[in-house]
């Protein structure tokens, strides 16, 4: 059985100040989760969430990392630096770094075997436009995000990682696939994983939904076979919504 695992994008919100404060508003309505629960601040958020979830269920992950190790990258945050901070997820390939940054399914690969190597677990994020989806293109470009984002990754190496399948059509604007459709998504992932990297890796291999996922449709994506959580956007930002989520009651 894949443990479930829950993680809350918060994206570009809440100050250090702010962020601590949710995180320790958080933690005692998540205490007896059934699941991995992940929260992912901004990066200047780090330091002040890592002390407050300290000895609880709820672990700290990154919204991106870069792949090099250092360097003259302005702006960039390393693996390393990430580790330092008590980071153990980070998310590579997000759907708002592919659009807004130029973010390729080549650079996602970098940044998931860069987290590898400092021993962070990468939560690679798939999906497709309402135009692709429209024509067809599903799942052969979802299972192709996720076979050049592990590419260069042992088999042991992705039955260890996050896959997150977001169909950007249903980020952030309150639409949302259904049961069935965001059940077939990931099935066709987990299928491409297992032509490549077998059947113990595609078993293993932890695959969320992502798009506005929310305590109203949360019981009803996760009791889906192959969806083995989800990666939370909006609904992340407020202790309540989270734990709705979290806690599919």
């Amino acid at each position: 059985m894949r443990r479930p695992i829950i993680a809350g994008n918060w994206k570009m919100n809440k100050t250090p100040e702010e962020a601590a404060a949710l995180a320790a508003a958080l933690i005692p309505l998540v205490a007896g989760a059934d699941c991995d629960v992940v929260i992912c601040p901004p990066a200047v958020c780090l330091a002040a969430v890592a002390p407050v979830i300290a000895g609880t269920n709820v672990r700290l992950g990154a919204q991106n990392v870069h792949y090099e190790a250092s360097g003259a990258y302005t702006g960039e945050i390393s693996a390393a630096m990430l580790k330092a901070c008590g980071v153990e997820y980070a998310i590579v390939g997000h759907s708002e770094r592919r659009a807004y940054y130029g973010e390729t399914d080549a650079k996602a690969n970098l940044r998931a075997l860069a987290a590898l190597r400092a021993g962070i677990v990468p939560i690679i994020c798939v999906g497709e436009t309402l135009s692709e989806r429209d024509a067809g293109y599903t799942d052969a470009l979802i299972v192709y995000q996720a076979l050049i984002a592990t590419a260069g990754m042992t088999a042991a190496e992705v039955a260890g990682i996050v896959i997150a399948y977001e169909p950007v059509w249903a980020i952030g604007t309150g639409r949302v696939a259904t049961d069935g459709e965001a059940n077939d998504a990931i099935r066709a992932i987990r299928d491409g994983i297992r032509r490549t990297f077998g059947d113990a890796a595609a078993d293993a291999v932890r695959i969320q939904y992502g798009g506005s996922m929310k305590g109203s449709n949360a019981a009803g994506l996760m009791a889906q076979p192959e969806i083995d959580g989800g990666l939370i956007g909006g609904a992340s930002l407020k202790a309540e919504d989270f734990a709705e989520v979290v806690n599919r009651r």
